[in-house]
């Protein structure tokens, strides 16, 4: 969340537009995952990760949303966190330039 602030106050256009795409897909992310890990909760009534093993089998579009947001919420080029993140960079070094 730091970058978000680096963006606001370089007080670039093109930093403001990153940090408010950081902000929302980071929303997005952050939620898609809380209700995946309660969809999981749901399903299994337990916390202890031992139980979740052959998840992959069971529930694999799950799984593949999982990992999809996982790395989504880690900044994997092609996601909008990234996308956030770049325009957040390129904006304070052409402030700086």
């Amino acid at each position: 969340m730091s970058l978000i602030l680096l963006g606001i106050f370089s007080n670039s256009f093109i930093s403001i537009v990153g940090a408010i795409t950081l902000m929302l897909s980071h929303g997005i992310t952050s939620s898609a995952l809380f209700m995946l890990i309660g969809v999981l909760y749901e399903r299994h009534n337990t916390r202890i990760i031992k139980y979740y093993s052959g998840l992959v089998q069971v529930m694999p579009l799950f799984s593949t949303f999982f990992v999809t947001f996982s790395l989504a919420n880690l900044a994997l080029p092609s996601t909008s966190n990234f996308i956030g993140e770049v325009l957040i960079l390129v904006g304070c070094f052409f402030t700086n330039t």
